[in-house]
């Protein structure tokens, strides 16, 4: 879907739009008490935070090098870091859960202005390379769903991005009602995930170009499994928590090194701007 908006829709407005759209859909959570309108904002938030994720990445990779794109990612994971560190500190100070999306909700509409008032810059960065450019012809979108690399990627980002996001809002509860961990206390052991996380990209964001791939790929899944290994057996309280931040460490490797391709990088940028449209 957000193919097809970016080849009618000017990044700079698509990053307007689907910011203000998120922006409501969080102060909608802190202000509805219906649970059917609660669940009809997720959907909108969701909806704008896919198309600004979708729209930035597809950005980046035709206008950034993969340094700064590892480091685009890596401010993500700042964020996430942030959020249940204030989610678990309106929480301590005695407030209700309804003021964080507040405050959230308040960031993303003033990054949603920030946008709309700087959308005429984004169209003045000029693209570096243009060699997937080259040879691409036209393709129903059936045919280039046919292809079994399109599908291999998918596969491999969905199971990274379940992982990812799984491991952070199960081991909330997990902590909370397995191990009895107080909620302010587990927000802290989330945020610290979030933040190993930020600490892996921006680290692998160095190296990535100074360490073999696959190899350093393979370590990382590998002690990835072991901080699972670790949260699950928990034989200290102090060791399910570090098997968590290893989870996150090297799940943010892994995923940078999967993107570190600018080949593919940029070839996964061209199908998400022309899907159905070209063929290799």
């Amino acid at each position: 879907m957000s193919g097809a908006v970016l080849r009618r829709v000017p990044i700079g407005m698509l990053l307007a739009l689907s910011t203000l759209a998120a922006a409501i859909g969080l102060l909608g959570f802190a202000l509805t008490p219906v649970w059917p309108l609660m669940n009809a904002l997720g959907f909108l938030a969701g909806l704008g935070g896919g198309a600004v994720d979708a729209g930035l990445n597809a950005y980046g990779a035709r206008h950034f090098s993969p340094q700064i794109l590892n480091w685009l990612h890596a401010f993500f994971g700042l964020g996430t870091t942030i959020g249940p560190l204030l989610v678990s500190g309106v929480l301590g100070s005695g407030l209700v859960w309804q003021v964080s999306y507040a405050i959230v909700a308040s960031a993303q509409l003033a990054l949603a202005a920030t946008f709309f008032l700087t959308r005429s810059r984004l169209e003045e960065v000029p693209e570096i390379g243009h060699d997937v450019e080259e040879g691409l012809t036209a393709a129903p979108v059936s045919e280039t769903q046919c292809k079994p690399v399109v599908w291999f990627g998918m596969l491999v980002f969905f199971f990274y991005s379940g992982i990812e996001v799984t491991a952070a809002q199960w081991s909330y509860t997990l902590l909370t009602l397995g191990r009895g961990f107080s909620e302010t206390n587990a927000g802290l052991v989330v945020g610290l995930f979030w933040g190993s996380l930020t600490i892996g990209r921006i680290g692998f964001g160095f190296m990535a170009n100074r360490v073999p791939l696959l190899k350093t790929l393979r370590i990382c899944i590998l002690m990835a499994a072991l901080g699972a290994l670790l949260l699950w057996l928990a034989p200290h309280p102090a060791l399910g928590v570090l098997g968590l931040m290893m989870i996150g460490f090297q799940i943010a490797a892994a995923g940078l090194g999967i993107c570190s391709n600018v080949a593919v990088v940029r070839a996964l940028s061209t199908f998400h701007e022309k899907a159905g449209r070209w063929r290799c």
